[in-house]
């Protein structure tokens, strides 16, 4: 058997447990080093072995990275059980502080827009000391 073939079904090298959780390989192991993940088994040869629970806890992060929670949000997530055993009253509470801060960014995106589309439109394009883009971009120019 080869050294990449798992031994077990549920044994897992961290190059399939990357492919299998679209999660690169330093980030597993930066996962590891934070303790967001647990440590893994070793082989005789000293090789991580994974198994589906890593898999399962490593998508579970993955996901909630992609819907921008953060690494302490996702932490708490994880003590209250992870992905199977978390109470709907608490993770609602992470869930709702998430859902806050996600509007507070869209707001000042919606800001941000009008600003800037406000000031290209100021802008004529023709080459001029006075540029409206440049003078909300250079504190000192709007002084």
């Amino acid at each position: 058997m080869s050294s990449i073939t798992a031994s077990r079904p549920e044994d897992l090298p961290i190059g399939q447990l990357s492919r299998l959780s679209g999660v690169n390989i330093e980030t597993i192991r930066y996962y590891e080093r934070i303790r967001m993940l647990p440590p893994p088994p070793r082989s005789g040869s000293g090789r991580r072995i994974y198994d589906s629970t890593h898999l399962r806890t490593l998508v579970f992060i993955r996901r909630s990275r992609e819907l921008g929670f953060s690494l302490e949000e996702i932490r708490a997530l994880l003590r209250l059980g992870g992905p199977a055993k978390a109470t709907c009253r608490e993770v609602r509470e992470i869930a709702a502080h998430h859902l806050e801060d996600i509007r507070a960014k869209l707001s000042d995106l919606k800001k941000l827009e009008r600003l800037l589309a406000s000031t290209v439109a100021k802008c004529s394009g023709r080459t001029a000391p006075d540029c409206p883009v440049l003078d909300i971009l250079d504190i000192q120019r709007s002084s």
